[in-house]
């Protein structure tokens, strides 16, 4: 849990750095990255509760002389650069990639935190501020103090990453630059060759040197390039992100992996400590009675629950599957069931019709041409009457069996096909005659 004094942030005028650190964390989730699970505040303090990782941080094993090897390092840069691709896509610069603020879990994974001076860009923006630390800073950081570029952009955390590797291998940085260091000075140290010693392999140099690029365009600053180095050409980057390549080194479980001095300081030294915090809030809060304790507080820090969070996106995601499933359903039902009825009745009106003329025609060539006017009236009356009965008779027979054939063909899903027997007035004059 990370917790910093609400006074002590608006004295320094830092308190916009952490609303800004607490609305990016709410904001990004990442394997490789510190994440935020909780963010409240009372009175006197802002709280985050982000992962917990045991394995201290890398300044710690690197101040006790531990010596990563290659395997390690390559490891390492294919974590964090997994992290930093994740967040370019998210649009957002890290600024401040460096041994303090890499943790490593029980396992050795390592894990970037501290986004207290990252910002995220607008599309097609850049930044701008001379932000970070120096012996890890890009060298367009310094041209841009300097007035002589617009600004920078993501491959300034590549940077930083490959200084990282290069001090995890060989214990020391490849550029002697300090806080008290002079830009111009600075701006000469990092255009000077970076060395390398002999024993290191010619691959590993390769990716080292391919990260120290002084010009951000030919510097690696993207995990696709990253799988184009020789180094990290077989690595699989899918087994990285789930975590089944194993680190060569696993910090130790049998004490602190951090300076207890610390944790003495925090007891000890600090003048609110936050073991006491509940009899000290009790105290003041029955002093004001009358007083709101919600007007003490941020307005504008965000009070987040990533629990709630993972069980918002959970119902989200079941509602689009919902909607899909009732789409497809709809259009399912549109399509067996609407069409074969709309088909079904033109057909059979066609053969009530055809029907219909040819019992017609076929009566007019049967009256005789001598016949009595009258009588001949008569008789072609009723034949036309009998003739007109069973021709609607034999028409809705056929319907009938019509609707009963394609509802049989309806539920198998087969095509439906129609057959029109009625004899074509050709034959039935024909036959009469």
């Amino acid at each position: 849990m990370k917790y910093v004094s609400r006074s002590a942030c608006e004295s320094r005028g830092a308190l916009g750095g952490v609303l800004k650190e607490v609305e990016l964390l709410s904001s990004l989730e990442h394997p490789f990255l510190v994440n935020l699970w909780f963010s409240f505040q009372d009175e006197e303090d802002l709280f985050m509760v982000c992962d917990l990782l045991t394995g201290g941080d890398l300044r710690y094993h690197l101040q006790n002389r531990v010596e990563f090897s290659e395997e390690s390092v390559a490891l390492l840069v294919c974590e964090l650069g997994s992290a930093l691709d994740y967040l370019q896509k998210q649009r957002v610069v890290h600024r401040d990639v460096k041994p303090d603020n890499i943790l490593l879990d029980g396992a050795g994974h390592a894990h970037l935190t501290d986004f207290n001076i990252a910002t995220r860009l607008a599309k097609d923006g850049l930044a701008c501020s001379m932000s970070g630390t120096k012996p890890y800073m890009a060298p367009e950081v310094f041209m841009c103090a300097l007035d002589e570029v617009a600004g920078y952009t993501f491959p300034v955390d590549w940077w930083s990453l490959g200084v990282v590797a290069y001090e995890m291998r060989a214990n020391i940085r490849p550029f002697s630059v300090h806080s008290n260091t002079a830009l111009v000075d600075v701006k000469h140290i990092l255009n000077s060759p970076v060395h390398y010693p002999r024993y290191w392999s010619s691959d590993f140099v390769d990716l080292i040197t391919k990260l120290l690029c002084v010009h951000p365009g030919g510097r690696i600053s993207s995990q696709q390039e990253l799988q184009q180095t020789p180094l990290l050409r077989h690595t699989d980057f899918k087994d990285v992100v789930e975590k089944k390549q194993k680190p060569p080194f696993k910090p130790p479980e049998d004490h602190l992996n951090c300076d207890p001095c610390l944790e003495l300081e925090e007891m000890i030294v600090e003048t609110r400590p936050l073991h006491k915090k509940k009899k000290r809030l009790a105290k003041q809060r029955s002093a004001q009675r009358d007083s709101d304790p919600e007007t003490a507080l941020v307005k504008e820090f965000i009070v987040y629950n990533r629990f709630k969070e993972l069980k918002r996106k959970d119902m989200e995601k079941k509602e689009r599957e919902w909607e899909r499933e009732l789409e497809e359903a709809m259009a399912n039902s549109v399509v067996t069931t609407l069409a074969p009825i709309l088909e079904r009745p033109s057909e059979c009106l066609n053969v009530s019709s055809a029907l219909a003329s040819a019992s017609a025609s076929a009566s007019a060539s049967e009256s005789p041409k001598n016949a009595n006017p009258s009588t001949q009236v008569a008789r072609q009356s009723s034949k036309k009457s009998s003739t007109t009965m069973t021709t609607l008779s034999s028409s809705l027979q056929m319907c009938s069996n019509c609707q009963r054939t394609g509802s049989k063909t309806s539920r198998n899903g087969e095509s439906l096909e129609y057959i029109d027997r009625s004899p074509s007035p050709h034959t039935v004059s024909g036959t009469t005659s």
